[in-house]
């Protein structure tokens, strides 16, 4: 399958001033929402990623809510073990709800839509963690930071996309007056004006 070539044909792949869930900038957005209206692609995908991540032998998946639960859900369902998801309350908090647990897992994997920063993935990391089970990989359809491991664990992704990011500060957007638009549900609080 051509992963570039799906997000595009899509829509998936936006172009402007984006507010990314990270906090960074950035002139391009990837927003897997529109694949998974197709739900063939969103089997597909969650069939390659579980393919890459099988070897690792996990007992269970975890997402961060709301966008990896989705491909989430797909990559447990095609590795026929349990999926749960955190998701974060009115403060901003992830956490688990809906009497999940993950306590009586041993080998996790975090699967996201996209990977930029690592941010909610060290978020869901931490929340696994507290409930003394183990995370053994990471992974998402898209890694648009090229990152290849977090807290040493492998980072396994359909599709690399370096996709350009940067701080407020830095943003040649900002200073070219261009709106900024916030498309993810993280609550970021970073003036938008």
């Amino acid at each position: 399958m051509e992963y570039k070539k799906l997000l595009e044909e899509t829509g998936a792949i936006l172009h402007g001033h984006f507010l990314l869930s990270s906090g960074l900038h950035s002139d391009s957005y990837v927003q897997c929402a529109k694949i998974f209206k197709y739900p063939w692609y969103a089997e597909d995908l969650g069939y390659e990623l579980s393919v890459k991540i099988s070897k690792y032998g996990p007992d269970c998946v975890v997402s961060p809510a709301i966008g990896g639960i989705i491909i989430g859900y797909e990559v447990a369902r095609h590795l026929n073990v349990p999926f749960l998801f955190a998701e974060r309350d009115d403060d901003g908090v992830i956490k688990f709800r809906r009497e999940f647990d993950p306590s009586n897992f041993k080998n996790i994997v975090v699967v996201e839509d996209v990977i930029t920063t690592g941010k909610s993935t060290n978020e869901v990391i931490d929340l696994v963690e507290e409930s003394r089970s183990r995370v053994i990989c990471t992974s998402a359809i898209v890694n648009r930071g090229s990152i290849d491991q977090i807290r040493g664990m492998p980072v396994i992704s359909l599709i690399s996309l370096p996709l350009v990011s940067y701080t407020r500060e830095e943003c040649p957007l900002c200073k070219k007056g261009i709106p900024l638009v916030r498309p993810g549900t993280r609550k970021i609080k970073e003036n938008m004006s």
